[in-house]
């Protein structure tokens, strides 16, 4: 037999014993103070990948008073969005990394997890849909610019676009109603890139233009690869937008996948992926506004000061700073995409934010797959997350879609990239919503008060 072929029957043959494990209790892990139970630990995790299934003549399901259709198909991996201030909409297709393996869990747990994936090429470009009789029918759908370098996060400023490939921020001049981006970008600065075990990078610009926050994940677990490949990983970086001068905002963030400034407060909030490895109900991902300076707790510990026993030697001094985050989701939902809401979307969903949850594969039975809603009061969450689009996992268990970037077009419509089906999907109110009153947001210091980055040291 070659070794091909008996990897192949290894793998399956794992994959059905993990998913033949007894099901993880569902635990209250949703809110500020979730659930945390000890730790489990084992050979490999639970892994349950539902089989890839197309969605036919089928859509997501949305609340009542919803409706939802495909405005984008055939795209190559559409991960986060931007509207533009025209109301054309930016896709970023790609798939990115290079961390090599670790033996054994990695090259027993890679191929289990691809199942679950796309196979569809990297598109590493960037795709402009155009509504132009506003009509909801996108009838312009066009590549913006190619050959780069797997882009995910998107900003821009003023008349600036900016892109956040995998190893580089870039610039491109753009100009009202451009179909096409007028040249190459220019390099505003290079991002940590050796190895990206998470190579993803989320960004956001600051409400007063000043400033772009880059989210940087960890290239390992817990540290299982050496904190020497650590450095300048699992963290958010402010970078000066007309320098690229750059500063840690905030560290010991495993992996923040998504960023976004929240109205009125210019307060920067993060969905972030926590560890795996210690079991179905842990560690929660969560929601959480993101204080300058702030450490929260990667490697060492976890949901503030729980200390991570996996990672030796301790470090007391750095857990005894752990911030505690805002808003548990729940383990192993892998949110990777977060945008707040606003009066556009209906009194219910005035005041809070979209999460989008890929989905977990570590985890029987298996959680995410959606988009949910955290209501807000006061500026900060406040309820139980509420389903908004679902339906991308059958009861049969097969998989129709993953939902990556949520972004909300002030015009009224939710935005969602699902990049299993490589679709995007619109969800609008039915009927005219009523104008609502503002929220009143908390006090928070807006991102123009923080202080200018330190320049980084020459060469």
């Amino acid at each position: 037999m070659s070794r091909p072929v008996r990897t192949t029957l290894v793998v399956s043959t794992l994959a059905l014993a993990l998913a033949a494990c007894g099901k993880a209790p569902d635990l209250a892990q949703h809110g500020n103070v979730p659930n945390l139970p000890e730790p489990e630990r084992g050979l490999l995790p639970s892994m349950v990948i539902a089989d890839p299934g197309s969605w036919g003549d089928q859509v997501p399901t949305v609340p009542q008073g919803y409706k939802v259709s495909a405005i984008a198909t055939d795209l190559a991996i559409p991960r986060q969005m931007l509207v533009l201030p025209n109301g054309d909409i930016l896709v970023a297709e790609g798939r990115g990394g290079n961390a090599p393996k670790l033996k054994p869990k990695d090259i027993i747990a890679a191929p289990i997890k691809a199942k679950g994936n796309t196979k569809v090429k990297s598109g590493n470009r960037l795709t402009l849909l155009r509504d132009g009789d506003g009509d909801g029918v996108y009838e312009i759908k066009t590549v913006f610019a190619e050959n780069l370098n797997a882009p995910y996060g998107l900003a821009m400023i003023g008349n600036t676009l900016y892109v956040a490939n995998q190893d580089e921020v870039v610039a491109f001049d753009y100009q009202p109603g451009q179909t096409r981006a007028s040249g190459a970008p220019r390099v505003l600065t290079a991002l940590p890139s050796a190895i990206n075990h998470h190579w993803t990078k989320a960004m956001t610009a600051s409400a007063d233009g000043r400033f772009l926050y880059v989210g940087i994940g960890s290239n390992s677990n817990v540290g299982e690869r050496g904190l020497d490949v650590e450095v300048d990983r699992a963290r958010i970086w402010q970078i000066d937008a007309q320098t690229g001068a750059h500063k840690d905002y905030a560290t010991g963030i495993r992996n923040p996948t998504a960023l976004a400034i929240q109205p009125g407060t210019g307060t920067l909030w993060s969905v972030v992926n926590e560890r795996d490895e210690i079991g179905p109900n842990l560690v929660p991902d969560y929601l959480t506004s993101v204080q300058e300076g702030g450490f929260y707790g990667w490697p060492w510990s976890y949901w503030g000061k729980t200390v991570d026993n996996r990672v030796m030697p301790h470090n007391q001094e750095k857990v005894a700073k752990a911030l505690a985050p805002d808003y548990a989701l729940g383990s192993h939902v892998a949110a990777l995409g977060v945008s707040f809401s606003g009066p556009s979307m209906g009194a219910q969903f005035a005041d809070g934010a979209f999460v989008g949850m890929h989905g977990s594969w570590n985890r029987n039975p298996p959680v995410g797959y959606k988009v949910v809603f955290v209501p807000f009061q006061n500026g900060r969450p406040a309820g139980a997350p509420i389903d908004f689009v679902t339906g991308f996992r059958t009861d049969k268990d097969t998989t129709r879609g993953r939902p990556v970037g949520v972004a909300v077009d002030p015009r009224g419509a939710l935005l969602v990239a699902d990049d299993l089906a490589n679709t995007i999907w619109r969800v609008v109110p039915t009927a005219p919503v009523q104008p609502a009153a503002p929220a009143q947001p908390a006090a928070a210091t807006p991102a123009a008060a923080a202080p200018a980055p330190t320049p980084p040291p020459a060469g």
